[in-house]
């Protein structure tokens, strides 16, 4: 089994503050390269707001408006800075880098947003790295986890991915964000209320169960691994969802044994490129991939870890909407039976 790399950290600061760290595998990497833009503050006005009826935090983030949208690739400001050229970046090179959004709907008082970037190649996906990169990104999600955590008012931790113009994203190049919310996200609340109600009436735990239930039935596993087992959820609610579960239940990403986070690559990568070839199209299937974890304070030792990968494409030339029983009533319909979604990512797998 793959080893976990050995990771250096190095942290600079942006023209206008903001940090900027660097993750490598090679120890002599040099990263602290000044950034000579003139930037002004950066952008925060963000609030949290408390819907009176549902009980739901709603973060109101105005400035916004005004962040960067669809850059031509040779103004990408995720790319490396070089040839005269400046971004976000200021190194000529890099493995992984994460920095503080220039335009955050968090900041503050209000939490925390960073941009994670997989890889300098603009012209790539997380997909085609390889697993000693996939590794070193998911070192920098456990530290930039673990120390977020540790910040005063952070409550939960959430690092993920957006992938495509269909699902919103306005830069292109391979990079997902980390929040620090200082609240607990009304997905996570409910889960959590969940995973209580059922202890308290049976004394087990809801998560094991259903990951147990899934491994047991094996209609809706979509590989298995020794140390991670993938599954499409028994109802699902988008027409291609994965739910990605270590065997060993643990609250976040820091709490990963060495086996897990050394297998994790490999599956990783797999179920990504299944999702590559789900439809017969020449352009990436666009998805959302999110870590699920366990929010600060107590009452973690219940919740599980788990990462759920989904995309809106539901055929090669349809895709789903949230119309009006999803956003307007929360009422999912998929189109499309889990079973048959499973069959067909197993069909997909790599030779």
């Amino acid at each position: 089994m793959r080893e976990a790399p050995h990771v250096k950290r190095t942290s600079a600061r942006l023209a206008d503050g903001r940090e900027i760290l660097y993750y490598d595998t090679d120890e002599g990497a040099a990263r602290a390269f000044p950034d000579t833009r003139p930037l002004g503050a950066p952008a925060s006005a963000s609030e949290v707001r408390r819907d009176p009826l549902l009980g739901d935090e709603v973060v109101i983030a105005s400035h916004r408006q005004g962040r960067t949208y669809h850059p031509p690739a040779d103004e990408c400001p995720l790319c490396p800075s070089t040839g005269g050229r400046t971004s976000e970046i200021p190194a000529p090179d890099y493995e992984v880098a994460v920095f503080e959004n220039r335009f955050p709907s968090l900041a503050g008082d209000t939490g925390r947003c960073e941009v994670i970037c997989f890889t300098p190649e603009h012209l790539t996906s997380f997909a085609e790295l390889d697993e000693r990169r996939a590794a070193l990104v998911l070192a920098a999600w456990t530290d930039r986890t673990a120390e977020l955590s540790a910040r005063e008012g952070v409550r939960q931790v959430y690092c993920f991915e957006n992938r495509g113009a269909e699902i919103g994203v306005t830069l292109a190049h391979p990079h997902g964000q980390i929040y620090a919310f200082p609240f607990v996200t009304p997905r996570t609340t409910r889960m959590r209320a969940t995973v209580e109600e059922h202890r308290s009436r049976t004394g087990g735990n809801l998560f094991d169960e259903v990951l147990a239930g899934e491994r047991a039935d094996g209609s809706r596993i979509v590989l298995a691994g020794e140390h991670w087992t993938a599954f499409v959820p028994y109802a699902a609610r988008w027409p291609y969802e994965v739910h990605l579960y270590p065997n060993r239940r643990v609250p976040d990403l820091p709490a990963l044994g060495d086996e897990a986070r050394a297998e994790f690559p490999r599956v990783y990568l797999e179920l990504l490129r299944r999702f590559d070839r789900l439809f017969d199209r020449p352009e990436p299937t666009p998805y959302i991939s999110a870590w699920h974890q366990a929010p600060t304070g107590g009452g973690r030792a219940d919740f599980a870890l788990h990462l759920e990968l989904f995309t809106v494409r539901r055929t090669a030339d349809k895709l789903k909407y949230l119309a009006g029983t999803e956003s307007g009533m929360e009422a999912y319909m998929n189109d499309v039976r889990p079973e048959d979604a499973a069959a067909r990512l197993r069909e997909v797998a790599s030779r």
